[in-house]
């Protein structure tokens, strides 16, 4: 696997019984989901792991028989929160030396047109989704660079690439993901650390159960009256048969993102569901206009309600 040193590319057969040589992976939001199925994917792979989650949902990891041990540690992380995110990196390097593979999974969403976005809503995902992974870059940063070598993969969406009626403020955020790592890319690379966007479409599971609202949106999904009705209405059906019917599951992405680690020059977009794969596609061979025109018809009864013709 190159020339990179047994820190990171250790033999992929047993896990090494030297704990020094086990690279050390920070996951953040590990207690559901997508970072669940990571978490365990990890599991006896021959990394030391730091599993994070908000203090609130520590419980979690118990429930889903995922314990501390002598290669695991369990940390509350509110990625938000500039203190605990300087203290965790702080003792995750006073204890094994460093983080060598930093995954940011961590993160929220919104169901709102810009209409209905509002400063609470906008701080929240800004932070959550953008800020407090680059803030946790920044702090690992400095480690990767004197070892000359890292992986930094953040977990991005097909809303990073594609924006929808009502994602709005989930794409802004995302989007501006996208463009901080792909910035960082060509920044690192000359120290040997590789950056990777994970980049998954519709997933089947429950997560857009957990999407939050404005108190603007809210009321336009719930009230008839409200000019933007039919699109929260229309879109939020489309999405759940999407990842009703997606083939995609929070595994299957887990392994693709997992593979994507062992990679020796890893691509910084990692396409990580067929419906993501297509879309890229689809970028690739319409011209942008004729890209958005087609998106625009299929998008179920995104005019209704609106006036003729628009």
């Amino acid at each position: 696997m190159g020339c990179l040193s047994p820190r990171i590319w250790f033999a992929m057969t047993a896990p090494s019984p030297d704990p020094v040589s086990r690279p050390v992976v920070l996951l953040t939001g590990a207690s559901s989901g997508l970072g669940l199925a990571v978490a365990r994917q990890l599991a006896d792979r021959g990394f030391r792991l730091v599993l994070t989650a908000r203090a609130d949902s520590l419980s979690r990891f118990d429930r889903e028989g995922v314990h501390e041990d002598e290669f695991t540690h369990l940390r509350p992380l509110d990625v938000c929160d500039p203190q605990q995110r300087r203290a965790l990196v702080d003792e995750i390097t006073t204890r094994w030396g460093g983080v060598d593979i930093l995954i940011n999974n961590a993160g929220v969403a919104y169901r709102t047109v810009v209409e209905h976005w509002d400063d609470d809503a906008w701080t929240d995902i800004m932070e959550t989704n953008v800020r407090g992974p680059c803030e946790l870059i920044r702090l690992v940063l400095p480690g990767m660079r004197a070892r000359r070598q890292g992986r930094i993969l953040n977990v991005s969406s097909v809303g990073g690439m594609m924006a929808m009626p009502t994602m709005s403020l989930y794409s802004a955020a995302k989007f501006a993901l996208e463009g901080a790592t792909e910035a960082l890319w060509y920044e690192v690379r000359p120290w040997g650390i590789h950056v990777t966007l994970i980049e998954p479409g519709f997933i089947r599971s429950d997560s857009f159960r957990n999407t939050r609202f404005t108190a603007r949106s809210f009321r336009g999904a719930m009230a008839e009256d409200d000019p933007y009705h039919h699109q929260y209405l229309h879109l939020a059906a489309f999405i759940e048969r999407m990842m009703d019917r997606s083939r995609a599951t929070p595994e299957s992405v887990a392994r693709c993102l997992v593979a994507t680690m062992y990679h020796a020059r890893p691509p910084l977009r990692q396409y990580a569901t067929p419906d993501a794969h297509l879309f890229a596609w689809l970028r690739r061979l319409l011209p942008r206009n004729w890209y958005h025109a087609v998106l625009y018809r299929f998008l179920p009864h995104v005019r209704a309600g609106a006036v003729p013709g628009s």
